[in-house]
């Protein structure tokens, strides 16, 4: 029986101080494809019982690596506080991480977001999204691996790997992450571990568990073995705050306010200029987030090793992260919302009925002035819920064998199948809206947090002070698939040199729908007329939102009615297909779906869900990847100095077909027809990426390493989409993708110093360069006529578009146009520094601490351009952060083990140019404490307290390089306590 020291090699990911641990030996990288070859003189794994000794390990380990890898291995269960995978894994240098709710969701490794980074779990390519708030990206359709499905217990060994190598994979310009499942044969005999935690979150002040396992064994002379693995966690998070969903001027809703201090703007648009050219909050308001959280895990894996030279493995994964989300909002929509005020226009028409009062302008940047403050009449404000039901569930089967054919020749053969499927069943919104409210104001002068908004003659307590203004019901759902075969090949010609080769197939689809509210046009048919409802007592569906926790400035109210989507269901039929069925009919103009939608021929209820109005977000992409490399590893002596390495080339050949949905719009005979069709575009290109890594150490303790290689990525899943669409929600966009967009292509260059000073200590610095060539840019056009698109539609499309939504026209300046482009894309350079050092010189109790820190310095130039091809910006890439450092302090005897350990990351941009006239969007710097402590009662037992969060930091989006708030959240501390039991 394996003692517990023995088995916490396994047991847990080493994630809380795990800053600047690199680890690559020979048999990883016998069992993973994507680690960089080891020479003959790697140290073997051992067995380590505490994070001083793995640390150590680490080093040597680090010290026999070809390429630039950074990584992180299981230590002690349950023993570090990070929420899920990707809080471990924003401790390696490089790594920084995007959070929703409150918990890591996406990683961006040496300044490259998400779309550039690889993640492969057990040697094959998987993809896993989620949804999320809007702030946050939404629902992922991209190539973006979202993180937080998986919980860091599942995992034994995370592998970032940096620089290019011929035999690792094509796909990243930023880095490939391998992420490892255990095996029974990592620890042979029988072995258990088992944790427990209950958590506590200050602003919820909800409690929420947290629970894992392990059991494996191995029988036969430890020729079989199996084992199962198990984490769950559920949460329960308040996510509070203010957004304004972006800013802009008066004019942009031509034409602009009705009247200034009492002057019509129509008689003397000189006296409203001032008012009218500033920019303003498009839709101020505070946020209500309620998300409860379940996240299910579980691993198995068989092992059969009938000989020394063979051995067959099976690996399961399975993974599901569901939630449910309520977020309530106190606005106004009027400030953004187009609208000529007529006598047949609806009780809203937006900020052309409205009357500023008074005003305060600011000018944070040269010739960008600022409403900051202002009083208004003729308001109309908006209290929503929004109801989300979300579910990922991820499934992996991956089949491994390796064999020896003679000492000197070895082969390997993967095959894998992986499946993620992402549901939003139940997406509904229900807003009631109060009409020409008199005396509303907002206060932004105190900065970029929480403004003050009163509501004048608004009643914001009284539910029946409202009217039904909209019911909004959305489906989404997006699977993604892998099937991979794999077949490598090495032989050892001698001591000092080793050929390897290999051939590899691998088949990806994605397939994404989205269903909403649909009369079989693409029109927005959300507004609700209906007599029916609008009078049905608001107050039998209300209910009430404390917003109290929140250090409010005065005069904020603290509370306010809003719908209750529950009571809401019922009480307005939602649940009735049938409820108000009609046959649409559409004067002039003849439509035609593919999609079998009856409501033109036996009639459709008003809550008839469709895909017409998401056309955008229908599509599905299939992708065919066959490659082949060839790769020699070498060592020698230059001199006396050992130098190491790699060489090689990779071919790569990529077929993709792209399917999405338009409508072609014509007129024959003076009818207008619009007709929903499938577009469907193919192509095939084909890369050689070469590659070279090579590592020299003039004395024993100094290393030196260089890197060169072509590297490739390929577009996001969003931009391959054929076909025009059309939205008129609360912004009226026309998009298209480009299916014939070439990949993302980049030159790479990397050199590193690395001096082993003493046992266990480490202080380095690596240089990295990136000439990225072809890059993809998403443009989107300022606000204008629907006669200015450039897809060439008429403004009929528009019109059958808009349907009877208020505020939208082809005439009204109200139209933003985006599609993707290729463009030159600019160079990215930056510099890594990584220490870490026990403190052994230190006398006790002082040796005993530790310190590991790293910090990473990226800039980038590349050009934007508009959609015309004219040079729109030169700025960063979005989503670089400039700056971004790890440190941890660490603590550990026999009995006690404790860290301190902090998350830096320097703000980014995430929109260049920026929407509605800005120059930049961008989300502000965080830095985020977590603390963990552990005490050992004896060699099964421990028990652990762990700390997240503890400054509550706050997810600060802003508008404007001036820094205006955009979105401003906060979600709380969380609290930890638990114990580990191992045997």
């Amino acid at each position: 029986m394996a003692s517990s020291e023995d088995f916490r090699l396994r047991a847990r990911l080493l994630c809380g101080a795990a800053a600047s641990i690199s680890i690559m030996s020979a048999g990883a990288a016998s069992a993973q494809q994507a680690a960089p070859p080891a020479s003959d003189d790697t140290v073997e794994a051992v067995v380590v019982t505490g994070f001083r000794n793995s640390l150590a390990q680490a080093l040597n380990v680090k010290r026999s690596s070809a390429a630039a890898v950074d990584a992180i291995y299981a230590e002690d269960m349950a023993k570090f506080p990070d929420l899920n995978l990707s809080e471990s894994i924003q401790r390696i240098p490089g790594v920084a991480i995007s959070r929703d709710a409150g918990e890591g969701r996406q990683i961006s490794v040496r300044g490259l977001g998400a779309q550039f980074t690889r993640v492969r779990i057990n040697g094959m390519e998987a993809l896993t999204t989620s949804g999320g708030t809007d702030a946050s990206g939404g629902t992922n359709r991209s190539r973006s691996f979202d993180f937080n499905v998986f919980a860091s217990d599942l995992f034994n060994r995370i592998t970032v790997q940096k620089t290019a190598s011929a035999e690792t994979e094509e796909g990243s310009l930023g880095a490939t992450v391998d992420l490892n499942t255990a095996h029974p044969f990592d620890k042979r005999g029988f072995n258990f571990a088992v944790s427990g935690k209950m958590g506590y979150n200050d602003q919820a002040e909800k409690a929420s568990p947290r629970v894992a396992a392990l059991i494996s064994n191995t029988w036969r002379d430890d020729t079989i073995g199996a084992l199962f693995s198990v984490a769950y966690s559920k949460r329960d998070l308040l996510d509070e705050g203010t957004s304004t969903v972006r800013w802009q001027t008066g004019t942009a809703t031509s034409p602009g306010f009705r009247s200034v201090k009492g002057v019509t703007c129509a008689t003397n648009a000189a006296a409203c200029a001032e008012a009218n050219g500033a920019v303003h909050p498009r839709i101020p308001r505070f946020d209500w987030y309620r998300n409860k959280q379940d996240r299910l895990g579980m691993t198995g894996s068989l092992q059969w090793q009938p000989d020394d030279k063979t051995t067959v493995s099976f690996d399961a994964l399975y993974a599901q992260f569901k939630g449910q989300r309520n977020e309530d909002f106190l606005e106004t929509f009027t400030p953004q919302t187009a609208g000529a005020c007529t006598a047949s226009s609806p009780a809203s028409c937006g900020i052309n009925q409205v009357d500023v009062i008074d005003y305060t302008i600011a000018t944070p940047r040269s010739n960008f002035p600022v409403m900051t403050k202002a009083t208004l009449n003729n308001v109309d404000l908006k209290t929503e819920q929004r109801f989300d039901k979300l579910k990922t569930e991820f499934r992996q089967f991956t089949l491994t064998g390796e064999h020896e054919l003679t000492d000197k020749l070895k082969v390997k053969g993967v095959l894998g199948f992986s499946k993620s499927t992402f549901s939003n069943p139940v997406q509904n919104t229900v807003q009631w809206d109060q009409y020409n409210v008199q005396g509303y104001s907002w206060d932004y002068s105190g900065g970029d947090a929480y403004p003050v908004i009163k509501y004048g003659t608004g009643d914001t307590t009284n539910a029946d002070a409202w009217t039904l203004a909209e019911i909004r019901m959305v489906q989404g759902f997006v699977d993604n698939s892998y099937k991979t075969a794999q077949f490598d090949v090495a032989y050892d010609f001698n001591d000092n040199l080793k050929v390897k080769g290999g051939l590899s197939y691998k088949a990806y689809g994605t397939d994404s729908t989205a269903f909403a509210r649909s009369n079989g046009t693409t029109a927005n048919i959300n507004p609700i007329s209906s007599a029916e409802l609008r009078a049905i007592p608001r107050s039998s569906y209300a209910q009430t939102i404390d917003f109290s926790s929140l250090s409010l400035p005065a005069g904020n109210v603290t509370s306010w009615i809003t719908p209750d989507l529950q009571k809401a269901i019922a009480t307005l039929h939602m649940d009735d297909v049938n409820y108000g069925k009609m046959v649409t009919t559409t004067p002039g103009t003849v439509w035609t779906s593919p999609f079998g939608n009856s409501c033109f021929t036996a009639g459709c209820g008003i809550y008839n869900l469709g895909r017409e109005p998401s056309l955008g977000s229908n599509y599905s992409i299939d992708e065919w990847d066959t490659t082949g490399y060839v790769q020699g590893d070498f060592k020698f002596d230059v001199g006396g100095v050992p130098v190491r390495g790699d060489l090689g080339v990779r071919y790569v050949q990529t077929r993709q077909k792209a399917l999405g949905y338009g409508v072609v719009p014509s007129t024959v005979s003076g009818v207008n027809y619009q007709t929903i069709s499938a577009t469907t575009a193919s192509r095939s290109y084909t890369d050689v990426l070469p590659a070279m890594n090579v590592v020299v150490e003039p004395t024993e303790d100094l290393l030196l390493r260089f890197g060169a290689a072509k590297v490739m990525s390929r577009p996001n899943l969003g931009s391959l989409t054929p076909g025009v669409n059309i939205s008129t929600g609360s912004n009226k966009t026309v998009t298209s993708g480009n299916p014939f967009l070439d990949p993302y292509r980049a030159k790479t260059a990397d050199a590193a110093i690395e001096w082993y000073f003493q046992p266990g200590a480490l202080l380095s610095f690596a240089y990295f360069y990136k000439d990225i060539s072809t890059f993809v840019q998403s443009y989107t056009s300022p606000l204008s006529t629907f006669d200015k698109n450039p897809f060439g539609l008429p403004d009929s499309a528009a019109v059958a578009a808009c349907g009877s939504t208020p505020g939208c026209s082809p005439s009204l300046p109200v139209w933003q146009f985006s599609t993707s482009v290729n463009t030159p894309g600019g160079p990215l350079k930056g510099f890594e520094i990584n220490y870490q050092q026990p403190f052994t010189f230190l006398p006790a109790p002082f040796d005993k601490f530790g310190f590991l820190g790293n910090y990473t310095h990226v800039t980038s130039n590349v050009t934007y351009l508009s959609s015309t091809g004219v040079v729109a910006a030169v700025g960063p890439l979005t989503n670089l952060s400039k700056n971004s450092y790890n440190a941890t302090l660490y603590f550990e005897n026999k009995k006690i083990s404790s860290r301190v350990s902090a998350a830096y990351r320097s703000k980014y941009l995430t929109q260049i140019p920026g929407r509605n006239g800005s120059d930049v969007e961008g989300t502000k710097a965080t830095l985020n404490f977590d603390a963990s402590l552990t005490y050992t009662l004896n060699k099964n037992l421990a028990f652990t307290f762990e700390a997240v969060n503890l400054t509550n930091e706050v997810q600060d989006q802003y508008y404007d390089s001036s820094q205006l708030v955009s979105f401003y959240h906060e979600t709380g501390r969380e609290f930890f306590a638990g114990f580990r039991y191992t045997f």
